[in-house]
């Protein structure tokens, strides 16, 4: 078997780079055509802070250019928060004390009609940590019921086998999301205490396991307040052009997930303010201009409306982490991370066409499974 791939370690030029960058060396970021680690180091730089406007025109233009007025919609929609896991900053941690529960099949039927009489058709299925209470078989089973009600169903859960995944995917599911959480092993080790996602390489090798069971699409992140985001996005780069070159028919997407407050009170020891992910942000559009952004409800209403379309092209609407909100209609509590942008789906699509964007609630028909 070999080895995993140490992306952390080879960005680590790139994150020297960063940090001495002129602002000669964000303009010529700005004006190359195809951009590699060196443009996205640049443009991560402390040099390229100070030049955010030039940034968002420059993501602005590309976003514009690929995807139109559109912003994609979906909805996260949490099967399980029992979790096996020792994550140090979930709120779902095996050592959390909250009510633990999951959605049975009749109860998932009510959560469903809960969200298509909002308008959604594109639901994203999430568990905690493979667990006996929430294992593969329920999962799969959770596949199939939703794939008979939406046309695409996607899922965030835990890291399976290339047979697994072969198996969610014949249940309906259209896409995969799995963040690493984080690139660096040594804080990768520090955070993850006990369970299966202890092991990095298995993590880090996922991607590629759901890719070759011919996943349509694939999301990557990491989260971003656990380790220099610099190094993160720069790991994440060259991750993705990895998988890329290597599972070229697939489609992927890059979230920024910031560290939020949950059960346990975690402090992120690398926080991220809104100025610093705006330019996360524009940089990796600027980089990556064919590949969808995707922003969660985890930002306050106020900057999601500033960044909409300047980079981010696609985001989840009133999202529930907690499980069976949907149907309760009751305030978060004690879900995996707290919520900020509490709008209800009309009042995120006015704010949205008042700045001349299009929402869109479906683009992909169940037909293409």
């Amino acid at each position: 078997m070999n080895p995993a791939p140490s992306y952390w370690a080879e960005s680590a030029p790139w994150r020297a780079f960063a940090d001495r960058a002129s602002d000669r060396d964000v303009t010529a970021a700005l004006a190359h055509s195809e951009s590699g680690p060196k443009e996205l180091a640049a443009l991560l730089s402390p040099a390229a802070g100070r030049r955010l406007e030039d940034l968002a025109r420059k993501a602005l233009a590309l976003t514009r250019r690929h995807f139109g007025r559109t912003l994609s919609l979906y909805v996260p929609l949490y099967l399980s928060n029992h979790c096996s896991g020792g994550c140090a900053y979930c709120g779902f941690a095996a050592d959390r004390q909250q009510p633990r529960m999951r959605l049975d099949s009749a109860r998932m039927e009510a959560e469903m009609e809960a969200l298509r009489a909002m308008g959604f058709d594109d639901i994203l299925l999430l568990t905690g940590e493979n667990a006996p209470e929430a294992d593969f078989a329920y999962l799969r089973d959770s596949v199939a019921l939703a794939a008979r009600r939406c046309h695409r169903v996607a899922i965030e859960t835990f890291a399976m086998t290339r047979e697994q995944y072969a198996d969610i995917f014949a249940a309906g599911c259209a896409g995969v999301t799995l963040y690493q959480e984080t690139y660096d092993p040594d804080t990768y080790r520090h955070m993850h205490r006990w369970g299966a996602k202890t092991d990095f390489a298995g993590r880090l090798d996922a991607p590629a396991r759901a890719l070759a069971a011919e996943a349509r699409s694939f999301g990557l992140g990491a989260l971003l307040g656990l380790a220099d985001p610099v190094g993160e996005m720069l790991s994440l780069f060259l991750h993705l052009t990895a998988l890329r070159k290597m599972f070229w028919k697939a489609e992927y997407s890059v979230s920024f997930p910031r560290l939020r407050r949950q059960a346990g009170e975690f402090r992120a020891p690398h926080p991220v303010d809104d100025r610093r992910l705006a330019q996360l942000i524009f940089a990796m559009r600027i980089c990556l201009p064919t590949v969808p952004l995707v922003l969660s409800t985890r930002e306050s209403a106020a900057f999601r409306d500033g960044i909409a379309g300047i980079g981010i092209t696609r985001m989840s609407v009133a999202s529930r982490t907690t499980v069976g909100g949907y149907r309760r209609c009751e305030p978060d509590t004690d879900g995996q991370f707290s919520v900020c942008d509490t709008r209800d789906p009309v009042a995120f699509c006015d704010a949205l066409r008042r700045q001349g964007l299009q929402p869109v609630f479906k683009n992909w028909d169940a037909a293409l499974r």
